[in-house]
Parts: structure tokens; sequence; C-alpha cells
């Protein structure tokens, strides 16, 4: 049997049922989780501040976190990130307004339980964020619903050319 730390990603589909602008019924989801002596919910503040900031090239990006609920974690969040509007535009950074972008929390006692583990020795932490959302809001995309569309215009707009990008396996060759 394995002994913490531990430190895993999963990637996959999500399904709903909200449709528009903003939401789809089908995204990508990536999720985090990290479980480990003493982890607490400052660490996760700062990993995701840190992370949020390099994704986002923005080092005076404001973020805050606020109470919610997840069944799996608690105490449970949801990260805003500060955004203003110039010219009819959103613009991300300094906080005249606040966007959702991704939930968060400290895994719950029972599921790291349920895991086999004693709670008291370990903590852990969780966050999740839809990859089309948080690709829209870097590349400055004004609806969500194009990435599903297939509308090689749209791939071609935005730099997007079947076989060129690098991946695990190599090229593509038609």
């Amino acid at each position: 049997t394995k002994k913490p730390p531990f430190r895993f990603v999963s990637i996959g589909p999500v399904y709903r049922s909200d449709y528009d602008n903003t939401h789809t019924p089908m995204f990508h989801q990536i999720e985090l989780v990290a479980l480990e002596k003493g982890l607490n919910m400052g660490h996760l503040k700062g990993l995701l501040t840190e992370f949020l900031k390099f994704f986002f090239d923005l080092p005076e990006l404001e973020i805050r976190l606020r109470p919610s609920f997840f069944p799996f974690t608690e105490p449970s969040a949801e990260v805003d990130i500060g955004y203003s509007h110039k010219d009819g535009k959103i613009v991300l950074g300094k906080a005249e307004n606040w966007l959702e972008i991704l939930g968060c929390g400290m895994i719950h006692p029972n599921v790291i339980s349920n895991c086999g583990l004693d709670p008291s020795e370990i903590g852990g932490f969780a966050f999740g964020m839809g990859l089309e959302r948080i690709a829209m809001l870097k590349y400055g995309i004004p609806d969500l619903r194009s990435f599903f569309e297939g509308d090689l215009r749209w791939l071609n707009h935005y730099g997007f050319s079947w076989g060129t990008s690098p991946s695990l396996f190599g090229s593509v060759v038609p």
C-alpha cells in the first residue's frame, strides 16, 4: 500500500443542462487533488493565486475566495478573479467586478477516511475548473459554444491548425 503524499490530476468531460454564452451542456474539467500531512487552506489559496497569476500572465490579478458548498470538501470555496470593462471588453486584473472561475476546498474528513487514511494525520485539498472557460478568458473568446461548433474559420482565427500542435505522440500526418 502506498502512503501519502499523493497528488493527482483528472481531466474529462462534464455534462449538465446549462446552455448560454458562458455555459455549455458539455465541457472539459480539470481537477487536482493533493493529500499530505499538514496541508491547509493557506496552501490551497497560495497555489491557486500563483497558478492563476501565471496562467493569465497577470502578476497584479486580484483573487478572492468566497464560501461555498461542495459535499466532498469542507470548508469549500469558489474562486473569483477581478475584472473591469474597457471599451466594451472584459479586462482581467483589478477588481471593479468579480468573475467566478473555479471551485475548491479542503477534502472532507469522511472522504479521507473512506480512502483508508486517518484524517487527523492527513489533510488534503482539491480544485476543479472548466478548461474551455479559462481558455475563453485567456484568449478573449466571447462565446463558449464556439468551441463545440466545429467551424474551421473559428479555429483558424484563433491560430488552431490541425496537425501542427505538439502532442505526446508526435505530429499527426493526414
